[in-house]
């Protein structure tokens, strides 16, 4: 296969996927990379792409889509003002460019940057899954030898679970309680424990994924019942943890009402929400209760200043280890088999290898 070329994996939608050549993105600014891409994993999204061709804007015959956006791969060229990675760089990719110029960016906050170009975001932004992505250098971050272009895959998502932490404030000795045990939650959860809670409970109706977080985090679990209302939940999930004030922090990583809504009553007096799952567009929320505790509501998108930096920092430190996650690999032209697999709730986390030419084999 030739190496001048750019294969690339392309939705066009619900459950139609074309593989195709496409022209190897050149260096255009002086500050650009040009990465060969090793690994891509594959979040809840891509799987609500591949079920129903996108979320708010879809994808179509006419303007299909370069899917994939948590990626790793090795530094291939570079423009003639980079200094910060040489060609042979292993890195983690950040997916999404801000213009660096409007009043967010000027501000440090970037990641709601209005003209943020994210990676696997129609119409135009194409994605990852291709045998070459081009990002500009400060996106690009070097792995240390310790972690494998696997692993780096989970940089992005565990940058996602840091900026919730960052988010909250959370202050050593705290008590969290994380709702969801997807990947965004159990990398939460870690990470909470890493920035010094001293109790952090997960919430899930999934019993085989609280049995892998038990594991993978060390912590106490609980289980709703659906058919009681988010206030009983919250007075049982108090009452089972022996928490009578509540939680100093809740981590909401579902998007779902109840959920969300069952963390509010579960906070403590002056505690604080920070949602970072993603469900309905509006959700009800109990107003009068956040009142009376003063309640804080915040929420995180994405990732900003600083996180991959710090997620980087805990992978190289040993107090998180993403390797566990890591549920099956598949190979490029298999890609919709790891569309699939999240799409079932197979695994935590499926990755996809880049583009093998034939010496890589």
């Amino acid at each position: 296969m030739a190496r001048d070329t750019n294969l690339s994996c392309l939705l066009y939608g619900p459950g139609k996927v074309r593989f195709v050549d496409r022209q190897v993105p050149s260096i255009e600014d002086p500050h650009d990379i040009l990465i060969r891409i090793s690994y891509v994993g594959v979040c809840g999204s891509d799987a609500h792409f591949w079920t129903h061709g996108g979320v708010m804007r879809k994808v179509s015959e006419e303007e299909p889509l370069v899917m994939g956006h948590e990626a790793s791969g090795i530094v291939h060229s570079v423009g003639p003002a980079v200094t910060s990675v040489v060609p042979g760089d292993r890195v983690a990719v950040e997916p999404g460019f801000p213009c660096r110029r409007c009043k967010q960016c000027k501000a440090g906050r970037y990641n709601i940057c209005p003209d943020m170009k994210f990676a696997a975001d129609p119409p135009g932004n194409h994605g990852t899954l291709a045998r070459f992505f081009r990002i500009p250098e400060d996106f690009a971050y070097k792995i240390p030898d310790s972690l494998s272009l696997q692993e780096a895959v989970l940089v992005e998502p565990l940058s996602v679970a840091v900026h919730g932490v960052r988010t909250a404030m959370l202050a050593p000795g705290q008590s969290v309680l994380v709702q969801g045990s997807g990947t965004i939650g159990l990398l939460a959860a870690t990470t909470a424990k890493a920035f010094g809670a001293r109790a952090v409970f997960i919430a899930d109706i999934n019993n085989a994924k609280l049995d892998f977080a038990k594991t993978f985090v060390g912590c106490d679990t609980f289980v709703p019942d659906l058919t009681s209302t988010p206030y009983e939940e919250a007075a049982r999930f108090k009452k089972e943890m022996d928490l009578e004030d509540g939680v100093d922090v809740i981590l909401e990583c579902t998007g779902v009402e109840s959920s969300v809504q069952t963390g509010l009553y579960a906070s403590a007096a002056g505690g604080v929400l920070v949602q970072i799952g993603l469900g309905k567009a509006d959700l009800t929320l109990p107003i009068l209760a956040m009142c009376e505790k003063e309640t804080v509501l915040k929420t995180a998108w994405r990732y900003a200043p600083g996180d991959y930096e710090v997620a980087l920092e805990l992978l190289k430190s040993g107090k998180i280890s993403v390797k566990p996650l890591i549920s099956s690999t598949v190979s490029f032209e298999n890609a919709p088999e790891a569309w699939e697999k999240t799409r079932k709730g197979e695994g935590i986390k499926n990755i996809i290898e880049g583009v093998q030419d034939e010496h890589d084999v």
